[in-house]
């Protein structure tokens, strides 16, 4: 840990000012906002575009049709089926990115300053003129449920799905986002052009821009692309209501190793104790081979070869969960190992060197994830979307500094629920009783 620390800290001093980040916050003449980072040491953009909502937006009946939906936008538009489309892309030297999750649908273009013109001009097309071809369609259907019949045998799959049914009840969290086999069989091309047109709308958008473009081209840019848009989409759904289930669920499936994922209910992103559970969850299971979970369940007793834990802040709901897995015999010591560690640091806290390591390595770690202007665009359309100030970046090494040992152990006894910790265990586990 010393030596990575030694090391990551000879590279930061060699990064640029990350934290002196200068963000404009631009606004069109129409009234579409953006966050710019200028940079023109290279003719080169890279622009982020995040519509609120995702998958979540899918009628129960039509689940997967936003998750397909996104698939299909690169396969053609306006005049250009999908092969002319993705040709047209090559000679801009451009890409288009189009990703969907459970709360956003995200739209990622990097290109050249002198192709912007032409670029936004697809672009444009492709937000206001999806072809959703009946070829395109069948193409892209076969490849989700190829990977949906994928998931049915993978342990991992299984048990996201089950404790996903647990957890969130009747809320589209508590189902897969790509849908299941009968409903993405089902769905029409009428069923994807209305989720796209429930989904790509000027209420929901987010914008971020980073490298050779002034505030005056980003503005006129966001007409260009945002103005002719619809200006409401689906209805966001309501926050979740998480029940953790009881201490042990069992999924039996024939493995010689069992998965195990564990939940407990979560922290909000804008929590003012967010930064806190952040480092507790280092400490915890977060910080690779130097965390709790790991020296307990790999290092000192060899139950696997990997165990981590992280915090789910999501729009809707937010929970606290871990993955470990082990051989059907040694999944019950696991799982009981896990537990005893919630119950310790609970109980005792963590030490003054663990708060202090893990300060040094989330601060030190932070600039590395500055390196290209891609990234930094989506970190300025991630800090929007979560309702981060402007100064985030200034500011957020900072906050994770002011956590003292007196605050992270007082909000450890509070937040670990070593008992209300529940598993889900896909597998054949030995001595291990399900709650279900």
């Amino acid at each position: 840990m010393r030596a990575f620390v030694a090391a990551l800290t000879v590279l930061v001093l060699a990064l640029p000012a990350w934290a002196e980040v200068k963000i404009q916050e631009v606004t069109s003449p129409q009234g579409h906002n953006a966050w710019l980072v200028e940079d023109h040491s290279i003719p080169f953009t890279a622009l982020e575009i995040w519509f609120r909502g995702g998958t979540s937006l899918d009628a129960p009946s039509k689940r997967g049709a936003t998750y397909l939906m996104t698939g299909l936008i690169e396969e053609g538009a306006g005049d250009l089926d999908a092969r002319a489309y993705a040709r047209r892309l090559e000679e801009l030297a451009a890409s288009f990115g189009f990703d969907v999750s459970d709360d956003t649908l995200t739209i990622s273009t990097q290109f050249l300053t002198e192709n912007r013109d032409q670029v936004i001009d697809l672009l444009r097309t492709t937000l206001h003129a999806p072809r959703f071809d009946p070829d395109a369609i069948n193409r892209v259907r076969a490849q989700v449920l190829s990977g949906l019949r994928s998931d049915q045998t993978d342990p991992h799959r299984i048990a996201g799905a089950s404790m996903s049914e647990a957890v969130y009840g009747e809320h589209p969290y508590a189902t897969e986002g790509k849908g299941t086999i009968d409903s993405v069989s089902a769905l029409t091309r009428d069923d994807i052009v209305t989720a796209f047109r429930g989904a790509i709308a000027r209420d929901r958008v987010y914008v971020g821009a980073v490298g050779d473009i002034s505030a005056e081209e980003l503005s006129v840019l966001l007409d260009q692309l945002l103005s002719d848009l619809p200006e409401k989409g689906v209805p966001i759904p309501n926050r979740a209501q998480v029940t953790i289930p009881g201490p042990v669920r069992v999924v039996d499936f024939d493995t010689p190793q069992s998965v195990a994922l564990f939940v407990q209910q979560g922290i909000d992103r804008s929590d003012p104790d967010f930064f806190t559970a952040y480092i507790l969850n280092h400490i915890i299971g977060g910080g690779g081979f130097e965390s709790r979970l790991m020296q307990e369940v790999r290092e000192k007793r060899g139950l696997t070869y990997g165990v981590y834990s992280y915090l789910l802040p999501r729009e809707l709901a937010s929970v606290y969960m871990g993955s470990v897995a082990s051989a059907n015999d040694k999944i019950a010591e696991a799982v009981s190992v896990i537990r005893d560690v919630w119950r310790d640091v609970a109980v005792n806290g963590v030490t003054a060197k663990e708060l202090e390591d893990a300060k040094t390595y989330l601060t030190g770690a932070y600039p590395l994830r500055f390196d290209g202007n891609g990234r930094i665009a989506n970190i300025l359309a991630g800090m929007q979307i979560q309702g981060l100030p402007i100064d985030y970046i200034a500011t957020r090494n900072d906050q994770v500094n002011a956590v003292t040992l007196e605050e992270i152990n007082a909000f450890a006894a509070g937040f670990l629920d070593p008992e209300g910790l529940s598993f889900t265990v896909v597998g054949k586990p030995v001595g291990l009783e399900g709650t279900n």
